[in-house]
């Protein structure tokens, strides 16, 4: 039963997911799959946001973008970087280009989050309200640096499953567990250097 509850509050905190709500902007940190920025073009084509902020250049790493994991007979361009990539995805599920901003330099969540910052502060935009769609079990830690990046923002995270990896499965599979394991490790390496910064 302990070691049941124990698996529950990891669920619960590495996994996180808020009700939509009207917002400024849509975040999409950088990544080979096109299902977040799908989620995105969605979310767009309902109201939820005036613009979306796709980042990334390519993982650190690798040394350049390898191309989309999933629906390369969809999306198949010859994209230099995930900002190029994403937008592709976004244009065509009907996201007009003047709706879609652009950071094509960043190569880790951290940057993704402190290079949009810096982004929607060159575009004089306020920010009061932000949607981030991301992997599912990439939200905590996501939200973490796009928080610290927009520290005056409310941020709502929409959880995408390109992988079908949920809360109520990862512990079932090797992959599930490892994912999360990795995120877990992830966010206490940051927090610890944060602590120290401090």
């Amino acid at each position: 039963m302990e070691y049941e509850k124990f698996l529950q509050q990891i669920s619960e905190f590495i996994f996180v997911e808020d009700p939509i709500e009207k917002a400024d902007i849509i975040f999409v940190p950088g990544n080979r799959y096109p299902q977040m920025a799908e989620e995105a073009a969605r979310l767009y084509q309902r109201g939820a946001a005036p613009y979306i902020l796709p980042s990334g250049c390519h993982s650190i790493t690798e040394e350049s973008f390898r191309g989309p994991i999933d629906k390369r007979e969809q999306y198949d361009g010859d994209y230099q970087t995930e900002w190029e990539f994403l937008k592709d995805v976004l244009v065509k599920n009907q996201v007009p280009e003047e709706a879609i901003l652009r950071e094509d330099k960043a190569s880790y969540t951290m940057e993704n989050a402190c290079f949009s910052r810096k982004v929607t502060d060159d575009n004089r935009l306020v920010i009061k309200k932000a949607i981030l769609c991301c992997k599912s079990y990439h939200t905590r830690r996501a939200l973490m640096y796009y928080q610290k990046a927009y520290p005056e923002t409310e941020i709502i995270v929409r959880p995408v499953f390109p992988d079908g990896i949920t809360s109520e499965n990862w512990m079932e599979t090797e992959e599930g567990v490892g994912q999360v394991a990795g995120e877990i490790r992830r966010l206490v390496q940051q927090f610890s250097i944060w602590m120290k910064e401090k």
